[in-house]
């Protein structure tokens, strides 16, 4: 796919401004003196998302890299609602949004036809939407009588395998990818990116990726943001980026 998709600065779909996540932190052993002393623990506070600002318009497709731990699905999950800011802001400009992460959004107890409704729900489709989209869903995940069983008896392919369907067959105008571009077998692996090729590149969409394979984001997107401990360190074309990125990290 060409990195040459039209972005029109007027159109912001996505707007980040001044965003700080913080997360507070208490060690097993501080919990248990403080029961026994009856006195406040010292709670640490660790700042994933340090005070970080940009824009991504209409039909853009994102990429995110960065080290383990410079806060890449903080930020995913803070602009999917998951998360709320402790500072700053996200302005999505009332644009349905989805988030493609394993182990973020399924009720465990519940089936896997229970947690398409609920998954569905949470996106903003009304149940007839859902309706009218669920053997679809089912079919694509490939997932059979297992459907109607708890989701807490799936394996992490079969897991994947539904979220990615939920996400790919109820299509939003904002697509969020965490790592999982490619899941489920070979044969499914194939299907799925296959699908996402034809999502993302939907010129009405945007999507934001982020993903430890750079040949992949190379391909995908017109655009990279790179997040170094919390703050943006570089943002431009793929190549540049990229190529810095690549430096830096060897």
């Amino acid at each position: 796919m060409e990195n040459s998709r039209n972005s029109n600065e007027n159109n912001i779909v996505i707007d980040v401004k001044d965003l700080k996540i913080r997360y507070r932190c208490l060690n097993k052993m501080s919990i248990r003196k403080s029961l026994l002393s009856l006195k406040k623990s010292k709670i640490e506070i660790f700042e994933a998302v340090r005070g970080i600002s940009f824009q991504v318009p209409k039909g853009e497709i994102m990429g995110i890299v960065g080290k383990n731990g410079s806060g890449k699905s903080t930020l995913l999950r803070a602009i999917a609602g998951v998360f709320s800011p402790d500072e700053g802001s996200i302005d999505l400009h009332g644009h349905s949004v989805s988030l493609l992460s394993i182990g973020v959004g399924f009720q465990k107890k519940l089936t896997g036809r229970e947690n398409i409704y609920l998954s569905g729900m949470l996106l903003g489709f009304s149940e007839d939407e859902i309706d009218s989209k669920i053997e679809e869903i089912i079919e694509f995940s490939e997932l059979g009588d297992f459907i109607n069983r708890p989701v807490k008896t799936y394996s992490s392919g079969m897991y994947s395998k539904l979220a990615f369907s939920i996400t790919a067959i109820l299509e939003t105008e904002v697509i969020l990818i965490d790592e999982v571009l490619s899941v489920g077998d070979s044969k499914f692996k194939k299907k799925s990116y296959k699908k996402m090729q034809q999502l993302i590149t939907n010129e009405d969409r945007t999507v934001i990726i982020v993903s430890h394979n750079n040949d992949t984001l190379n391909k995908l997107c017109n655009s990279i943001l790179w997040l170094h401990e919390g703050k943006i360190k570089m943002q431009g074309s793929p190549g540049e980026v990229l190529e810095a990125y690549e430096e830096f990290m060897s």
